[in-house]
């Protein structure tokens, strides 16, 4: 039994398919398959089941697993602490974030990140759902939210807060808005995640909360195009500050409301830095939350 069979058995146990990876590895599943055999004959116990529909862990499986880990773990930190000083941060960093974040805040620090690690890869996966780290092989993800529970190591990664926005072509023409109140006068632009579709919770400086009802003829499931509807003129909507500060500041939006903070869930949310939870966090790892914190802060 060697590091490698160990790794090999790992990547099976997360993704329980042998032709994904085969697929990763760019070799035969029948390959993958002799080697988890010959590793099963080895220790005299089966480790997974197989059907022709599905795999799984058996119980031995299961234990295995939490024992292999650890000394994958080790080696590969052992090794990378080798590498560290003449290389750096090495290995490919497959990051998670959601289309808009990965988009609007992301991208723009890609330049600046392949300088700060030119031995690094990067892997940015963007998608709206919240994969799971584990099966899909995610070192880092960023999730939105006002907290996080579960088997995961989250940091706060910045604030965020939301305004009421509106463009300027819309105001000229649509009724006033002096009030949150006003707001049930005009037919908003919605999310469609159902807490923002029917209420938003506004707060004065002094404290003083108030409920507004609202409404509107169109709900948009992508905070991209949400905010894309709201530049083009099709009314007030909710939106999330590192969306649209920029576009305030140059004029394109109106912060309706500055002197209010508002809300459709809680006050208190924010981006968070989440990864899978384990003792030893690789050195790619680290310094990519480090980078992250330093320069998301800076482009808000």
């Amino acid at each position: 039994m060697d590091f490698e069979t160990l790794h090999l058995f790992q990547e099976v146990a997360h993704r329980l398919s042998f032709a994904a990876v085969a697929e990763e590895r760019g070799v035969n599943p029948s390959s993958v398959s002799r080697a988890i055999g010959q590793l099963e004959k080895q220790l005299g116990a089966r480790l997974f089941q197989r059907t022709t529909r599905r795999m799984a862990l058996t119980e031995a499986g299961v234990n295995f697993l939490q024992r292999a880990s650890i000394i994958v773990e080790e080696m590969e930190a052992a090794c990378e602490d080798l590498r560290v000083d003449s290389a750096g941060p090495t290995g490919t960093l497959r990051l998670s974030a959601s289309v808009a974040f990965g988009e609007h805040v992301l991208l723009p620090l890609v330049d600046k990140f392949r300088h700060s690690f030119p031995n690094m890869r990067l892997d940015l996966m963007l998608s709206d759902d919240n994969v799971d780290l584990v099966a899909e092989g995610v070192d880092l993800a960023i999730r939105l939210a006002a907290g996080l529970r579960g088997d995961l190591v989250a940091t706060r990664l910045i604030d965020t807060h939301y305004r009421v926005c509106a463009s300027p072509e819309y105001l000229a023409a649509a009724p006033p808005l002096e009030t949150p109140q006003d707001l049930s006068e005009h037919r908003c632009v919605l999310f469609t995640m159902p807490a923002f579709r029917s209420e938003w919770t506004f707060r004065d400086n002094y404290g003083g909360e108030e409920i507004v009802a609202i409404d509107g003829d169109l709900a948009i499931s992508s905070a991209l195009s949400l905010r894309s509807a709201v530049l083009a003129g099709a009314g007030p909507a909710l939106l999330v500050d590192w969306l649209v500060d920029r576009d305030i500041a140059e004029g394109q939006l109106v912060d309706l409301f500055p002197d209010h903070a508002v809300t459709a869930t809680t006050f208190d949310t924010a981006a968070w830095l989440i990864y899978p939870s384990r003792a030893y966090l690789p050195l790619k790892v680290r310094a990519t939350i480090d980078f992250l914190r330093a320069n998301v802060r800076r482009s808000q």
